[in-house]
């Protein structure tokens, strides 16, 4: 097996990338190891400064390598230099998978927007609510005003039962059998089957 070329980068002595290019367009592959050494760096450079994701820039420089081997014969040196051509395949390249994970987020993103919002209906959760607040403000008024005074420090101002008593001025035995006995009419009013 042949050792891969020196190009003039290298070593004056030996030949430059656009004859490693031709070489390569015939099939060479130690023409395509020393194109491979010569420019993969750079391709891989410039993925991550688009891609700014390291495995994704490892397989966009990879792609664009097999591009080089494969799209050798299309070169031309009156069109730029070998790195100007792997550069811009490279920048192409590392574009389109940003572009195309972009499009798959957004698509994503839509799918999910679009599920999420057929089953939930926001006028209907807010016309529900307003008729439970009515239907507890109804019972509510079924209680004695012991009854809704405790519950209302329990339920809606977050207060123990200990605390109820003492902002009552009633017993704890008190308090907590006038809190079930509300609780039990809440619940039949309610229609809360247990």
């Amino acid at each position: 097996m042949r050792q891969p070329l020196p190009f003039a980068g290298h070593s004056s002595a030996g030949p430059g990338l656009e004859e490693v290019m031709e070489l390569v367009a015939r099939g060479d592959k130690d023409a395509f190891a020393t194109l491979y050494d010569a420019v993969a760096g750079t391709v891989f450079g410039i993925a991550l400064r688009v891609v700014r994701d390291r495995a994704q820039s490892e397989e966009v420089a990879q792609e664009v390598m097999i591009d080089l081997w494969r799209q050798a014969a299309r070169y031309r040196p009156e069109q730029g230099s070998v790195m100007t051509w792997a550069a811009t395949i490279a920048h192409r390249r590392a574009i389109d998978r940003v572009r195309s994970a972009q499009a798959a987020a957004n698509r994503d993103h839509d799918t999910a927007v679009r599920d999420g919002q057929r089953p939930y209906d926001e006028v209907v959760e807010q016309v529900e609510k307003r008729l439970e607040g009515e239907q507890v403000r109804r019972c509510m008024g079924g209680l004695t005003e012991l009854q809704r005074e405790a519950v209302t420090l329990a339920y809606y101002q977050g207060l123990t039962y200990r605390e109820v008593a003492e902002t009552l001025g009633t017993p704890l035995p008190t308090i907590k059998t006038r809190m079930r006995d509300g609780l039990i009419r809440l619940r039949d009013c309610m229609g809360v089957t247990t």
